[in-house]
């Protein structure tokens, strides 16, 4: 693979979908975003759900109710390494609209979850990693997902090393 080429996967279905998420949690680090794309319906707070769940079971947590936060517009989950802050900016309708919510102290300290990321503008970071969640193959059935990571610099390796188990 070269450096500007997308990982794409392809999933059976929900399950798998927190499979990879599960398997992504655990490389994640302070200050990392993770902008997660898609239409409504495609999996974006089923991987976040799969995710923050992973991070809990490894800090000796209970699961998560990990709802979407589409009227909360932000939950955030404390973990003992860093506290994930999972945003929906679906309802946001212009991008310093999200400057209300926190977002630059989440930016900084701790891991970013970001629904509907193209929201954010000019907000948000460069330094970011994008995974769009696209319909499978008709013939794989409606559950079917494709996932696109778009994995620069320091992402490309932990992504890589969280679907080649899958």
């Amino acid at each position: 693979m070269s450096e500007g080429e997308a990982i794409r996967i392809s999933l059976a279905g929900p399950e798998a979908t927190v499979a990879v998420a599960a398997r992504l949690a655990p490389l994640a680090r302070s200050g990392d975003v993770i902008a997660l794309s898609g239409d409504l319906g495609m999996g974006k707070t089923t991987f976040a759900r799969g995710f923050i769940n992973a991070l809990a079971a490894s800090d000796g947590q209970a699961p998560e109710d990990v709802p979407s936060p589409t009227f909360t517009l932000v939950q955030t989950y404390p973990f003992a390494a860093f506290t994930v802050w999972h945003i929906d900016l679906y309802r946001i309708e212009r991008p310093d609209d999200a400057l209300e919510l926190g977002i630059e102290e989440a930016f900084a300290d701790g891991v970013s979850l970001i629904e509907w990321p193209d929201r954010l503008g000019p907000h948000l970071p460069a330094d970011r990693l994008e995974i769009a969640f696209l319909p499978g193959p008709a013939d794989a059935g409606a559950d079917a997902r494709e996932l696109v990571f778009d994995a620069p610099g320091g992402w490309r390796k932990r992504v890589a090393q969280a679907v080649a188990h899958g």
